[in-house]
């Protein structure tokens, strides 16, 4: 078994999957409509062989309040990278907003960023990964 996708609910599917494919250099994977305003948009970064986001757009009060908040202020997800300066940097010409500096711990190199709706993912390089 493996997770083959992530909920992450946008408030527009073009401006979310724009910004992913466009800002973080991720590949869409797939835009199908379904009718009645609602698609099937997963995205992933490139040769991601397994899990992905699905873009859902936001359709009752409860999921519009809960766009950038899915983890209640809390990183909510982590790009893993095997070069982390490299990375930084592109996404930082990309105009990617860093909440901090990148830091140096035990397990790797880490920042913090937050996407265009303000969820909180760490860019992360695990000394430890193979």
């Amino acid at each position: 078994m493996y997770i083959g996708a992530i909920t992450l609910v946008v408030r527009d599917y073009d401006e979310a999957r724009d910004w992913y494919t466009r800002v973080l250099g991720f590949d869409c994977l797939e835009d199908t409509p379904l009718g009645d305003d609602k698609r099937w948009v997963r995205v992933a970064p490139p040769g991601a062989s397994e899990a992905a986001l699905l873009l859902a757009k936001a359709a009752t009060p409860d999921q519009i309040a809960s766009i950038g908040k899915q983890a209640g202020g809390r990183v909510l997800l982590f790009l893993k990278t095997r070069d982390f300066d490299h990375d930084h940097a592109a996404m930082l010409a990309r105009g990617v907003r860093f909440l901090e500096e990148p830091r140096r711990e035990a397990y790797g190199s880490v920042a913090v960023f937050e996407d265009l709706y303000g969820n909180r993912w760490d860019l992360l390089e695990d000394r430890n990964a193979g």
